[in-house]
């Protein structure tokens, strides 16, 4: 499945990568100088997290990844960590087979279950030779962030729902709703919140008869319409007037033949159905969802090119 945001993640990583190395290279050319004095590297690697918020753990490996000081800590050291072997973690794989410095993926750390990072630097004199590795551990919160919103456009995407509904499929049939007996005054009416009253998201749950909306007055919350909300006409005198949004992509009249193919996806059989379906006017994406817990997501324009022979084979 292609995705719109790991691009964003490995561009952040580049960015995080080359500020850790940097300061990871500063503190490892002062680790070689003490690289056969334990104490001393103690000392150092306190002095460091101590003055930055930056460290998590910091830690000194010799050159066969035998663990030389403790696990030091913001105002603490773990003493036992001291002579672990580390060779077999994956970071040291990559370290050992001559990467002067390694980042790992982030992970969820063991204590405080939080995102977290490794990174590991060769500690090397003036000829290359490696004498041994600075290690530390970084809290995602602690590191710098430059990543902006900028997923692009989303290409569609199909879910598989539950197995256990799938495989009652054919043992189920629509049974018609409160909102299939008014569907045509509701989708007439949530067209008009849509385009006058600045609801530029809106999932239609027609087997429970019911909608979500968001509103661009109110976008970190959401409202949910009841049946009779939806089929009362005065439901559009409880939200304030609005221009189509400027920010919306989907052309104001292709809203009406969105939730038209809606209706048609709801009655096109009545073992597959629609059960669920929703429009973002900004970022174009229509969501549906059918019988058999089957999900998609795909673009507007390409929603309204499919007809029911694509959806249904017939």
């Amino acid at each position: 499945m292609n995705s719109t945001i790991l691009p964003q993640v490995e561009k952040q990583r580049q960015v995080l990568k080359s500020f850790l190395d940097e300061r990871m290279t500063a503190l490892a050319q002062q680790c070689l100088v003490l690289i056969h004095d334990p104490s001393a590297l103690d000392q150092l690697l306190a002095s460091h997290v101590n003055q930055s918020s930056l460290w998590k753990y910091l830690w000194v490996l010799d050159k066969t990844a035998y663990q030389l000081t403790a696990t030091v800590a913001r105002n603490h050291a773990k003493e036992d960590q001291r002579g672990r072997d580390r060779a077999a973690r994956p970071y040291m794989q990559r370290a050992l087979g001559g990467d002067p410095f390694y980042l790992s993926e982030a992970y969820i750390s063991r204590n405080r279950k939080r995102p977290s990072l490794t990174a590991l630097h060769a500690i090397a004199d003036q000829d290359g030779t490696v004498l041994g590795f600075l290690g530390a551990d970084f809290d995602l919160r602690e590191l710098p962030h430059t990543a902006t919103i900028d997923f692009g456009r989303s290409g569609w995407r199909q879910i598989k729902g539950d197995p256990a509904i799938r495989g009652g499929l054919f043992a189920q049939q629509r049974v018609v709703s409160a909102m299939d007996e008014r569907i045509d005054d509701v989708l007439s009416l949530m067209e008009e919140m849509v385009i006058a009253h600045g609801i530029f998201h809106a999932k239609f749950h027609f087997s429970s008869s019911r909608a979500t909306v968001w509103l661009i007055d109110d976008p970190y919350s959401y409202q949910i319409l009841n049946i009779d909300e939806l089929t009362n006409a005065s439901l559009c005198l409880a939200f304030p007037r609005r221009a189509y949004f400027d920010r919306a992509r989907v052309p104001q009249e292709r809203v009406a033949d969105v939730f038209a193919q809606f209706k048609k996806l709801r009655f096109a059989d009545e073992t597959i159905y629609l059960r669920s379906a929703s429009l973002n006017t900004v970022n174009e994406m229509v969501g549906l969802n059918f019988s058999c817990d089957g999900s998609h997501y795909l673009p507007c324009e390409d929603f309204l090119q499919r007809d029911n022979k694509f959806w249904f084979g017939v």
